[in-house]
């Protein structure tokens, strides 16, 4: 079962941050054109998860998605990390962004992805409130180290049926493998840029279950530049020392060249679901339970 999703905040994160560049959104448009036309071609349906902003500031993005058939999902509202959000804060965030999704595609939103993979151990209390969004499925476990977010101590790398003071979330956890003594992605952001294709598909026909994650800027082959340190502590809240920034770009760069054409390669040569359709392939009579 290999779940096909896409995380879409580029326009607005560009109206934000970048002042708002017309060939800009050109590019982000072609990329999605793009997508969205070979996602008709061979048949198949994905889930994007969208900031709630885009949905205010730019509906025509949205509603194009799901004109397509695709499941909207959603990611925050601002894509701000929920790391970096109080209680309060998380609980405007998510509701605000809930509710302008679903005015715009005049349906209900029920799957999640938190911005950067951002909840866990610390701020478990997330489930909680997504929860009482009206949200039923959720793809924010990323089970391993990473910057912004990871949650190592997650048990399973299958779906897994988790409570969290009595409320109950369908969560559709980030594929990881076993490598060099750590665990490792494999199936989205930079570690597909990195990975040779070959790698990656190997890995998901052996696993039973894989979940992808893709963005549009990182499919765009220009290279990106070095943020000043104003751009860089108004976007990640964290200091925006020369180390934490050449470390940013570095990782944001790494094989942006032939990230497109090899994504083409994955979905003409794989079978992928969207997360709706995961759902309910999945027996949750057997599935992995976790009390958080």
């Amino acid at each position: 079962m290999n779940i096909l999703s896409f995380d879409i905040e580029e326009w607005y994160v560009e109206k934000a941050y970048q002042g708002g560049r017309n060939e800009k959104y050109a590019e982000f448009d072609q990329i999605l054109n793009i997508i969205l036309d070979l996602l008709d071609e061979v048949k198949t349906k994905a889930t994007f998860f969208c900031v709630g902003k885009m949905a205010v500031e730019f509906p025509h993005v949205i509603r194009k998605i799901a004109e397509r058939g695709h499941e909207i999902g959603c990611h925050s509202d601002k894509h701000l990390w929920l790391t970096k959000l109080t209680r309060e804060e998380a609980i405007e965030d998510t509701y605000s962004a809930v509710s302008s999704l679903e005015e715009c595609i005049g349906k209900k939103v029920i799957s999640y992805r938190a911005p950067a993979f951002s909840i866990g151990e610390h701020n478990k209390w997330a489930f909680e409130i997504l929860s009482q969004c009206g949200i039923k499925r959720d793809a924010s476990v990323f089970p391993a180290v990473r910057d912004f977010g990871g949650f190592a101590a997650f048990e399973h790398k299958m779906p897994t049926l988790i409570t969290y003071n009595g409320c109950v979330l369908k969560e559709f956890p980030v594929s990881t493998i076993k490598l060099l003594g750590g665990e490792v992605a494999y199936s989205g952001g930079g570690y597909f840029r990195f990975f040779p294709l070959s790698f990656i598909r190997k890995q998901m026909k052996k696993q039973s279950y894989s979940m992808t994650y893709f963005h549009i800027g990182d499919l765009i082959p220009e290279m990106n530049r070095v943020l000043t340190r104003d751009e860089y502590e108004d976007y990640f809240k964290e200091s925006g020392n020369l180390l934490n920034r050449y470390k940013r770009h570095i990782k944001t760069n790494l094989g942006k060249k032939d990230a497109l054409n090899k994504l083409i390669q994955l979905i003409r040569n794989e079978e992928f679901i969207d997360l709706a359709e995961a759902d309910e392939r999945t027996d949750w009579s057997k599935a992995q339970k976790m009390i958080l």
